[in-house]
């Protein structure tokens, strides 16, 4: 994986440190719990692509002995300050040696696969992730649906990049965080299910389950469209050969 990083800057990095799971967050880790508890067995977790450490802490709230990989520095620091005690790496160039085969029981990606650029890049990383779980283990990919950068969110706007509407899988796409103090655009790279479920069959991977989650109307925020149209996918995967866990 290159080091291509948007959020590897200290200006982002504090502006993201500060976000927790406000609006449309909400809803990607909102079911999280669930899916884990049907489809993860023992407690030995992975957060590629832990960022300032939101999502390592979530695992580490539900029981999880988890450490945090990352590329970016500035956000590693910020991880580590808001969690002294915790395990943050960086890890770069997808050089995941330093791991035992079959030592994670989850790898979880909140996010981070909206920012490998290429259909190869992939297929390495989910290879190599492949390669760390354990017999039973799970892989739970969570990345932003394409539908996410054509409409307006409770904590997002696209409204400024008409451009997205043309944008084809491996193509840059811009969003704006509209929780965050910095209002500079994200640049993502979209990613079709059809593109995904190749690169996870070339890794050696299959999806046992798909789920996007919508809100149902009761939650505090303002939705926009998070009621109708899913801002996430989220998909869990196993080897191949081996049997989902029921």
């Amino acid at each position: 994986m290159s080091d291509f990083n948007v959020y590897n800057d200290k200006e982002r990095a504090k502006a993201y440190a500060e976000l927790d799971f406000p609006g449309t967050y909400y809803l990607a880790y909102r079911d999280l719990p669930v899916l884990i508890s049907n489809y993860v067995k023992g407690t030995k977790a992975m957060d590629f692509g832990c960022g300032t450490g939101r999502s390592t802490r979530f695992l580490k709230g539900l029981g999880f002995d988890v450490i945090g990989i990352d590329v970016a520095v500035d956000m590693l620091e910020k991880a580590r300050e808001s969690d002294p005690e915790g395990m943050y790496l960086r890890v770069g160039a997808d050089d995941f040696t330093q791991f035992e085969s079959g030592s994670m029981n989850l790898v979880l990606s909140a996010f981070t696969f909206d920012n490998v650029r290429t259909r190869d890049e992939k297929v390495k990383l989910l290879g190599e992730i492949n390669r760390l779980l354990s017999p039973e283990g799970s892989m739970i990919n969570l990345v932003s649906s394409p539908e996410i950068y054509l409409h307006e969110w409770a904590s997002f706007s696209t409204k400024d990049f008409p451009e997205n509407e043309t944008a084809r899988s491996g193509d840059e796409v811009r969003i704006i965080i509209t929780e965050t103090t910095d209002k500079r655009p994200v640049v993502d790279v979209v990613w079709s299910d059809e593109d995904y479920r190749e690169v996870y069959d070339i890794s050696g991977l299959k999806t046992v389950a798909e789920h996007r989650p919508l809100a149902d109307g009761t939650e505090p925020y303002q939705w926009i469209n998070e009621t109708r149209i899913a801002p996430w996918v989220i998909y869990v995967l196993r080897s191949k050969g081996r049997q989902p866990i029921v």
